[in-house]
This record gives structure tokens, C-alpha cells and sequence, in this order.
């Protein structure tokens, strides 16, 4: 086996490496570090998580380790596609630099225009940015790429699936031709074939794995989940997350949740935080300084659940995650690969387990196809007794549902002074599908009767509640029914009997029941 030391690398940078604890190259460092040595260009192919930043990095700094940068003109470049990758790169140059006195500087937004000119009006030897923030400086004048001797292009396929193309071609064309390139891709989609023919001079090519490869490290499992009916399918989905979360115990001690679209990104956090999960989101809308603060977070093992999208987690690098929970099945079967690579990682156990429905199937088969396995079905998760009413399986018939709401809704009356229990207050919300949240009791009740004004429905304010809750489900619904009837209020005794917290927390709830 290699070792770093027969790499022909610098002394300074080995010295660093070795204060690392590393020791022997990685199959894509040992075959990527020798030609970027000898100024040849590189097409890298690999899969996150492989050591692949470290194989461009170390050669970089041996080779800028002569010379000195001139204001705004870096010596190198290196491209990513976040910035979280981009300043994960930081970070490694920070690792193996510690004995030489090259510079750099990071361009990425989020960040103060200012702070980064003065950075590289000093000058810089590493440059690393994404492709947005680097041409808004070039576009400023105040950066110029005719002094750039090694350019590094990292997570390309990445790059292409953000639309990041066009911007990648301008910059290419920005710098010399004279440049060393280092190219790294995780696939090799026609375009970044493309690209990779026009723009690279007989490179070296380093393929370590095929691209549909998953470790065998890690346990997989998908479960194949029908909703009871498509209005009900989002909060049962998150309620089955939860399940399988919890049927793992102790043995999720933390995971990263993916999810497709942004949008599912927040709200299956905010499920998750509702119902007691240590969980925060992170994607590409959020702020710069909250995304790092999160990621910060989840390194140190302060968070337990990180719900991400594919972007903001391309590259993340956590050595220790136990879990990823597929929320959504990727659109792109190769995104797959990408995901579980985040748990397996430097011969530990890792668990990948995945949700798919009947909509989902034809992309399920797609990733069975290119992993070339089938991936293990699992049952619906067994939980307690206590919340059966929750936990049915998601075939159960619509009549069924129906049923349990009724029988939940009458048994508010059977309560201590006719006030609903906290018990049945929680059940009715766990029925009406997470969907219910603590807002102002008035402007429920505003829209509601404006909404339904048509149909000649009055819904209940917290004055009426009292009495309509003593009466029997089918008296509610007959009284309901009659088109100018009031309830009427109970007498003052009875009101002060009901506490008021809980009667402007129901009405809501009742209010739901009327509309349906």
C-alpha cells in the first residue's frame, strides 16, 4: 500500500498530513496527486466522500509553494458549486498550509462585498469561489484570472444540474490557456464529457469507483407507503418518518433527512421539531451565517437531525453519521449514490432507509437499476399501545378514519365538566393530520365564515362553545343543520366550569369538524 511519503510531495506539506493522522492516500489521492505533480491535467472521476478534495489540494500547495501572488490576480483557482463545499476546500487548505505562507481567499455570497476585495486586492495564491460571486467581482474590475496557473473545477456534475455551465465555460475562457486543470466530476453526463474535451489537454483520467457503486457498509431499506387518501398523504409521510426514527432507538444517534424541494425541507423540520425531534433545516434560501451555524451544529453533535436538500448537502463531510432517511426518493437515480454516501463512511455501519410512494416507484426501479441490487422492503413500523389511534396502517379505509374522529369528538363531552381532556385534545389534532396550529382564534373563525358563507354554515365562537359541547355528535350536526338556528349560551356557572385556554384551543378543531 502507498504512502503519502512516496508521492513525491512537499516536506512542508507532509509534515501538515502527518499532524493530520493520515498516513496512506486514498485510491483517488494516490492516483490523482502524481500526475498533478507533474503539471499534467486531471479528470477525476469519484464519489463524495472519497478523499477527492485532499487529491487536488496537496498537489496545489507543493507546486504554488514557489512564487508570490500579485494584487488581484490569483495564482490558483478552485470552483465549487455551494457554498458550503466552497468553504468546506477552505478548510482543507487551512489543514495542510499550516507550514507554508501561501494565502487565499474565499469568494462566496452571503458575504460582504468588501471584506473579500480587500482580500484579494492584497493578493492571493488560492482563490476558491462559486461560480455567481467570482464573475460579480471580474464584473466589478476588480479581479483578473490572466495570472491563474492551476485551475480546479470540483463536483462539476453538480455544477451542471444547478445550471452552473455557461458560467463555468466564460471562466474557462477568462484564464490562460497555459493553465493546469484539474477536473472532478462524480459522473460523466454528456456534457461534462463535453466540456471536459474541449477545455482539458490529454488528461490523466482517474476513475476509483463506478458512479452507481453504494458501500457495503450500509444497511439500505425502503419502505413502499400508499396514504389513506391524497389529502392525508403529506402528514401521514411525516408521521411514518417519525416511526422509522424511532424504531431505530439508540441506534440513530444522529441523520441527515433529504427531501427534493425546499419547501418539504422546512416543513418536515418544523414537524419533526413539533413533535420533540432535535432537527433544523438547511438549503440554499436560507441565510449564509444561519446555514453555517447549522452545519457548525450538526459537525459537533449539538443537532441531531439535519433536514437538507441535495444541494446544500452535496459534500458535506461528517465523519460519523449513523443514518440517512430518503423522505423523498431522488429524481435522479445517481443522487441516490450521492445521499447514503453521507453515512458508511471510513469502514463504519451506516443505515440508508427511504420512503417511496406510488408515484415514486418508476424512479425506485431506476435506482435499483443503477446500483444493480434490489433494495430491501420494509413493513410498516410497530409502536406503543398509547398511540394507536395515530399509528394504523395508512390503508386503513376513509370510514374507518371517520369513525375514530366521531368517537374522539364525543368523547368530549364525557370530560370533567364537560371540558375536553389534554388527551383528546392531542388525538383530535393528531386526526385532523398535523394540519391545525396555535393561531388567533379570531381570524380562524373570520375566514371560516367567510369561506363557507355560501352554504349557510355557523361556525361557533368561544362564547357558544360551552353548550355546543355538551350536546351529543348528532345533535351538533342537526343543529348545524338548521338554517337560522343559534345555540344557546349556557348559563355563567357552566362557562366559568370550562377553562378558557382550552375552549379557544377546540373551537378550532370543532370549527373543522363542521366544515367537513
Amino acid at each position: 500500500m502507498k504512502k503519502f511519503t512516496d508521492l513525491n510531495l512537499g516536506t512542508k506539506v507532509l509534515k501538515a498530513i502527518s499532524d493530520a493522522g493520515y498516513e496512506n492516500p486514498t485510491p483517488i489521492q494516490a492516483g490523482a496527486i502524481p500526475p498533478a505533480l507533474q503539471g499534467k491535467d486531471v479528470l477525476g472521476i469519484a464519489q463524495t466522500g472519497t478523499g477527492k478534495t485532499a487529491s487536488f489540494t496537496l498537489p496545489m500547495i507543493t507546486l504554488l509553494d514557489r512564487g508570490r501572488a500579485r494584487a488581484r490576480m490569483p495564482r490558483s483557482l478552485v470552483l465549487c458549486p455551494t457554498r458550503e463545499l466552497a468553504a468546506q476546500v477552505a478548510e482543507n487548505f487551512d489543514t495542510y498550509t499550516k507550514y507554508s505562507k501561501l494565502t487565499k481567499a474565499l469568494l462566496i455570497g452571503g458575504v460582504s462585498f468588501k471584506e473579500q476585495d480587500k482580500l484579494i486586492d492584497r493578493g492571493v495564491d488560492v482563490l476558491i469561489a462559486t461560480p455567481g460571486r467570482l464573475l460579480d467581482h471580474f464584473e466589478r474590475g476588480k479581479l483578473l484570472l490572466t495570472g491563474v496557473q492551476i485551475m480546479v473545477v470540483d463536483e462539476a456534475d453538480r455544477m451542471l444540474d444547478m445550471g452552473f455551465i455557461p458560467d463555468i465555460e466564460r471562466i474557462f475562457g477568462l484564464t490562460p490557456f497555459t493553465r493546469q486543470t484539474l477536473f472532478f466530476s462524480a459522473t460523466m453526463a454528456p456534457e461534462i464529457e463535453r466540456i471536459t474535451n474541449t477545455f482539458l489537454s490529454g488528461p490523466a483520467k482517474v476513475e476509483v469507483t463506478r458512479a452507481a457503486s453504494t458501500s457495503d457498509t450500509i444497511t439500505q431499506s425502503v419502505h413502499m407507503f400508499t396514504a389513506s387518501k391524497k389529502s392525508l398523504e403529506g402528514s401521514e409521510k411525516r408521521k411514518l418518518l417519525r416511526r422509522m426514527i424511532e424504531n431505530e432507538a439508540e441506534n440513530c444517534t444522529n441523520a441527515i433527512i433529504f427531501c427534493n424541494r425546499k419547501v418539504d425541507v422546512d416543513i418536515v423540520s418544523k414537524s419533526m421539531k413539533k413533535y420533540g425531534f432535535d432537527a433544523s433545516p438547511i438549503h440554499g434560501d436560507l441565510e449564509q451565517s444561519k446555514r453555517m451555524e447549522t452545519l457548525d451544529r450538526f459537525r459537533s453533535g449539538s443537532l441531531r437531525f439535519l433536514v437538507a436538500s441535495d444541494v446544500a448537502a452535496r459534500g458535506l463531510d461528517v465523519p460519523n453519521v449513523s443514518h440517512v432517511f430518503n423522505y423523498d426518493v431522488p429524481g435522479h437515480s445517481e443522487d441516490y449514490v450521492h445521499r447514503i454516501g453521507r453515512t458508511g463512511r471510513a469502514g463504519k455501519r451506516g443505515t440508508a432507509m427511504m420512503i417511496c410512494l406510488p408515484r415514486d416507484e418508476k424512479n425506485f426501479l431506476e435506482i435499483e437499476r443503477l446500483v444493480n441490487s434490489k433494495i430491501p422492503k420494509i413493513p410498516y413500523p410497530v409502536t406503543d399501545q398509547k398511540n394507536e389511534i395515530c399509528d394504523k396502517h395508512t390503508t386503513k379505509s376513509s370510514k374507518s378514519i371517520r369513525r375514530n374522529r366521531d368517537d374522539i369528538t364525543g368523547k368530549a363531552k364525557e370530560g370533567p365538566d364537560h371540558s375536553p381532556s389534554a388527551g383528546i385534545v392531542s388525538d383530535i389534532k393528531d386526526i385532523k393530520n398535523d394540519q391545525n396550529t396555535k393561531i388567533n382564534t379570531k381570524t380562524v373563525e373570520t375566514k371560516a365564515n367567510k369561506s363557507h358563507g355560501d352554504t349557510g354554515k355557523k361556525l361557533l365562537s368561544n362564547a357558544e362553545l360551552p353548550s355546543f359541547i355538551s350536546m351529543s355528535f348528532s345533535q351538533r350536526l342537526g343543529e348545524e343543520d338548521r338554517d337560522r338556528s343559534t345555540i344557546k349560551r349556557s348559563d355563567t356557572s357552566q362557562k366559568q366550569m370550562i377553562n378558557e385556554d382550552d375552549a379557544k384551543d377546540n373551537v378550532n378543531h370543532i370549527n373543522e369538524e363542521l366544515r367537513n
